[in-house]
């Protein structure tokens, strides 16, 4: 399909090095009421062969000067948001531009805006544009000095990149700051923030002695939840430090805190600008989940100052390059805070659930991206939660001491440069002398590579694992090539008085005897030899989840059984339960097509039955009852009906709460003993988190066996309701129920929060993710709500995301539910193309479903493509799902 002009493809094979550097930014902003006008002083060196000077732009241009001379209209061009000068001098020059811009005016939160009166910037990927004129590309870096100039009284606290070098008072109420970067930075990292706020400060001392200030900048009424999050910076300032060398480089790390947000959080030097949700955190407001992504973004930003800042990406292509690096960093910080084990499940159930969908759709694309035609829309979980994985298997294949090796490696090459996904897999690969060639294919094809497996003890005594390897097609690439991946394994007797037994076996190669290995795959088809087993065994395969593939072997329920109860490996135990209910509901589906009864799911129910008996950690205990949520079960299919899956997922819920409604009671009066001695009052920390979710699982299946029981929970609601884990786990236990005290409750905690826009955004994500069915008619009244704002992203995500992750609703056989969505996504992209570009993911599913729905969807998309108006940002991910679906 053609892309319209103004959709043209950007292409990595097209990449060149920039002509001009800008070594130098002098920025002086003076803020005015109605308007802001930048000075931006280019310090510009054209390298060999430069030609025309092209600059990025999307602000009011005022004036250009080169070297002091005001150049005439006729010196240059503009088009678009592109400038062009084509008479420039060969040798250094300074380039001073002077634009105008309108920041209470400018809703798509990108570049310089207005929040609640005070003024912000987001400037990654293309914001800096909306600022003033520059290369605004990541290779080009430059060292920036930056001069506020602002009423005193409405913008008391002005904030840049680096070091505050100097203030002052000016006639009139106004003041001036100046801040000093002294690290060179791409445009990109570039950060200013005016206005009144409040500054809650501590400190840090670093490995070497230095004494670092942290200064976090909230409204007045929010300054008291910042209290955690800064605990958790002082954390991973400490964690960097021990596990990697890491140390802070600057005299002040400032975090400020903004409600209207695009991202979670952004890592501008020195400067990081937070989604309120993403920093903000007390006992009444947020949930342990919540404490835990403060606590894990925190450490993400501040990882982001040696991975992705001090040394960043050359282009936009290469984004995994920072964040899929930085995602791992923070996922171990988590892990070493609050329990390996479940953490790692909590990772791959989230990249299964999100990702592996979007690796299976239109949008599919690899780690480091080909082509694109909007930037914003690379923002995926494949860049960030498979980039991930893919570094993580770099350290399962060296191991903890070679992986910091190759980091050792990476920092004294590239240190203060701008690089590529190749660089770091050469510093791996330098560092260890390990052939990482193969493997580079991990960031150059799409799709989740599938395993097939089977196995069998030869007469020999050696166990033999037959593998087969192949990736899915994707919209970008038929035929794939075989990755280089880990594969973890484990083996288990299988009979006799010892069953369960991990056995030892013997590497061919090496001769080494051992009880666990990582095999290298490479191939697309290849035996891996496991000598001297010499008895009837079974495999634990992907231990850890080594490589983010799916794999397939023939398990029988009683070796699942057998793995879930003995495995020594946490997450091939929850692996082994994921296997038995993912079966148990694709049974179920297949029943009710036919229109047969439901299995009886014994075997399920014996381990249902065992996991709840079992002696082990809540968490993980909470962790194996979660059913596999439907985006999951829906990942990849074709001829899909999300309702035959949603109602075989219910059917299966529903057995397994009314099977064990008396094991759940006690299991829940268990959980609130050991939570109420872990301690006895509220406090965020892993052992009693584990027993709070616990607890609310437990609930929810209560509640689910015994919806009357509603009559109770509404009559003791305040006494169980003492913190907002627990209030959010009733609330979302009772959600779907049809009694009129679910209103009631709902109603009551609205009531209660109204003024605190986070917790608003939670009742409005339990609206629309409402099973009921006057759960449409409630949507519509949430949008007139007044605490509602289409505008902010955080509420219109919490509604109008949620709401398309209710199957039954969003996917209304009338086509409603797209219809609903396809009005809002119209409306939203008028202002901010970001957020809409999101929403259009959520008909990614297309080419999945049955034909009555995919013809509803289809038109639906036609007529979003017909808007004269739509953005690049949206119209790219329409275009693309149109063309996936004409293929």
């Amino acid at each position: 399909m053609n892309l319209p002009a103004a959709q043209t493809a950007k292409y990595l094979k097209d990449y060149r090095a920039p002509e001009y550097l800008v070594p130098q930014v002098r920025l002086d902003f003076d803020i005015r009421s109605e308007h802001t006008l930048v000075s931006a002083d280019l310090s510009v060196e054209p390298q060999a062969g430069a030609g025309a000077l092209v600059l990025q732009g999307s602000a009011e241009l005022v004036s250009l000067a080169l070297n002091g001379e005001t150049l005439a209209p006729s010196a240059y061009t503009l088009a678009g948001e592109t400038l062009t000068i084509a008479a420039v001098p060969a040798e250094p020059f300074t380039l001073s531009v002077r634009t105008k811009l309108y920041p209470h005016e400018n809703k798509t939160l990108m570049g310089l805006y207005e929040s609640g009166g005070n003024l912000y910037t987001q400037c990654e990927p293309e914001g800096f544009r909306k600022i003033t004129f520059h290369p605004d590309r990541p290779d080009v870096m430059g060292k920036y000095t930056t001069r506020i100039a602002a009423d005193a009284a409405r913008f008391p606290v002005m904030l840049s990149n680096g070091n505050l070098t100097g203030s002052g008072k000016l006639d009139n109420g106004r003041h001036w700051a100046e801040w000093e970067d002294p690290f060179a930075k791409p445009s990109y990292l570039f950060a200013l923030v005016a206005g009144d706020l409040v500054r809650t400060s501590d400190s840090f001392t670093t490995m070497s002695g230095r004494k670092v200030a942290l200064e976090f900048f909230t409204r007045r009424e929010d300054a008291d939840k910042v209290g955690f999050a800064i605990q958790s910076l002082k954390h991973a300032m400490k964690w960097d430090e021990t596990r990697f060398g890491l140390e802070y480089d600057l005299d002040v790390f400032m975090v400020v805190a903004v409600g209207d947000f695009n991202m979670g959080a952004m890592e501008n030097k020195g400067l990081n600008i937070f989604n309120t949700s993403c920093v903000l955190a007390d006992r009444c407001t947020a949930t342990d989940a919540d404490f835990e992504r403060v606590e894990s973004v925190v450490a993400h930003e501040y990882f982001h100052n040696w991975t992705g800042n001090r040394v960043t990406c050359r282009d936009w292509f290469q984004l995994s390059l920072k964040e899929g690096l930085t995602v791992f960093r923070d996922q171990e910080f988590s892990a070493d805070r609050a329990g390996r084990e479940v953490r790692r499940i909590e990772n791959v159930g989230y990249l299964r659930q999100f990702q592996f969908p979007e690796d299976a759709g239109p949008m599919a694309h690899p780690v480091r991206p080909a082509s694109y035609v909007e930037m914003n829309n690379f923002y995926t979980l494949t860049v960030y939660e498979k980039g991930a994985e893919v570094v993580r298997m770099y350290h399962t294949f060296l191991g903890e001491e070679g992986f910091q090796k190759g980091m050792k490696l990476y920092f004294q090459r590239h240190d203060g440069q701008a690089v590529t996904c190749d660089d770091f897999r050469a510093a791996m690969a330098d560092a260890n002398g390990f052939d990482f060639e193969q493997f580079a294919r991990w960031y150059s094809q799409a799709g989740t590579p599938v395993l097939d497996v089977s196995g069998c003890l030869k007469d020999n005594g050696d166990f033999v694992l037959c593998v087969k390897q192949h990736t899915p097609a994707t919209p970008d690439m038929a035929d794939k090539q075989p990755v280089a991946l880990p594969l973890k394994i484990a083996l288990f007797a299988a009979e006799g008085a010892d069953a369960g037994t991990q056995l030892a076996f013997r590497l061919p190669e090496s001769g080494e005897t051992v009880s666990e290995a990582v095999l290298l795959l490479n191939q697309a088809e290849q035996e891996l030899v496991l000598a001297g087993v010499n008895r009837a065994a079974v495999p634990s395969l992907l231990r850890g989840f080594s490589a983010p593939v799916i794999l397939n072997y023939p398990y029988s329920d009683a070796e699942l059984a057998l793995l879930l109860s003995h495995d020594s490996d946490s997450f091939a135990r929850w692996e082994a339960g994921q296997t038995l209910l993912r079966r148990a509901v694709a049974a179920n589906e297949a029943a009710l097509a036919a229109g047969e009864p439901l299995p009886e799911h014994r075997a399920l129910l014996d381990a249902v039955g065992y996991v709840l008996r079992a002696d082990i950690d809540p968490a993980f205990q909470a962790a194996l009852m979660h059913v596999p949520a439907e985006a999951e079960l829906m990942a990849g299919r074709d001829n899909l009906d999300p309702l035959l899956v949603h109602h075989a997922r219910e059917a299966l819920l529903d057995l397994i709460a009314a099977t064990f409604k008396a094991e759940f009671d006690a299991l829940n009066q268990k959980a609130r003993e050991q939570e109420e001695q872990a301690s006895d009052c509220y406090n965020y920390a892993p052992e009693p988190a584990g027993w709070r979710a616990l607890r609310n699982v437990c609930r929810a299946f209560i509640l689910r066996a015994d919806p009357e029981h509603i009559a109770q929970v509404a009559q003791n609601y305040d006494a169980m309701a003492q913190n907002m884990t627990h209030e959010w786990g009733i609330l979302s236990a009772i959600n779907s129920n049809p009694s009129p005290l679910r209103d009631e409750l709902l109603e009551r905690f609205a009531a209660k929060f109204r003024s605190d826009d986070l917790v608003m955004g939670k009742y409005f994500s339990l609206i629309a993710s409402s099973r009921r069915a006057d759960t449409p008619a409630q949507i519509q009244a949430a949008l007139q709500h007044p605490a509602f704002d289409l505008q902010n992203p955080n509420k219109a995500r919490a509604l109008l995301n949620t709401f398309t992750r209710n199957i039954p609703h969003f996917h209304a056989a009338d086509g409603s539910g797209y219809r609903f969505i396809a009005g809002k996504i119209e409306e939203i992209d008028r202002f901010n193309p970001q957020v809409a570009s999101r929403l259009v993911q959520a008909f990614n599913i297309c080419r999945s479903l049955e034909p009555q729905r995919r013809a509803l969807v289809l038109d639906i998309l036609q007529q979003l493509a017909k808007i004269p108006d739509l953005s690049k940002d949206s119209g790219e991910i329409v275009e693309k799902i149109l063309a996936a679906n004409a293929a």
